[in-house]
């Protein structure tokens, strides 16, 4: 009896963070369709399959299955201090490649109030704002959120580049 409820309360998701952390996303993603009732699984543990999920359809470009799950996410409630955040960041990086810019601002400043796990999500979310400022032709805007992405002294290679990258617009920005 006990082995029936912890499989409907935690499901196979012991399983599939051990084929995540090997780099098996396809045995993970199989594991993931053998949930039949996710609305069954313990509150955390069903915030983290939606993440888990969006994280796949996100993958595959399935940005509106991708926006669904984080959502779910959201609204059963995501328990660790920092996720939260990263969700609306994700939330805020769908927009932006659907082109809401207006939807795709407002998430990700709502993911650095919630607060992120780590400079690096940080420094890429303040470069997305400056993004979206200089869409709008915000100069100023722009400036103030390049500023921040670089005092977060982000470590990650890709986010490093990016700064780099966004330095050479920055320096030919009037104002």
């Amino acid at each position: 009896i006990l082995m029936v409820v912890a499989h409907f309360l935690i499901g196979p998701m012991s399983l599939i963070q051990g084929y995540v952390e090997s780099g098996d996303l396809e045995g993970a993603e199989k594991l993931l369709a053998r949930v039949k009732y996710p609305n069954l699984l313990y509150k955390p543990v069903r915030s983290s399959y939606h993440m888990l999920q969006a994280n796949m359809h996100s993958m595959t470009d399935d940005l509106d299955k991708a926006e669904t799950s984080l959502r779910k996410s959201l609204d059963a409630g995501i328990t660790e201090k920092g996720f939260e955040g990263t969700a609306y960041l994700q939330l805020g990086a769908i927009a932006q490649k659907k082109g809401n810019t207006k939807e795709a601002y407002e998430n990700i400043r709502k993911a650095l109030s919630l607060g992120l796990p780590d400079k690096d999500n940080e420094a890429s979310a303040y470069l997305q704002l400056c993004s979206i400022c200089m869409q709008r032709r915000d100069f100023r805007a722009s400036k103030q959120y390049f500023a921040k992405a670089k005092a977060c002294k982000a470590t990650n290679a890709q986010v490093v580049d990016q700064i780099k990258e966004m330095q050479k617009y920055i320096a030919r920005m009037p104002g």
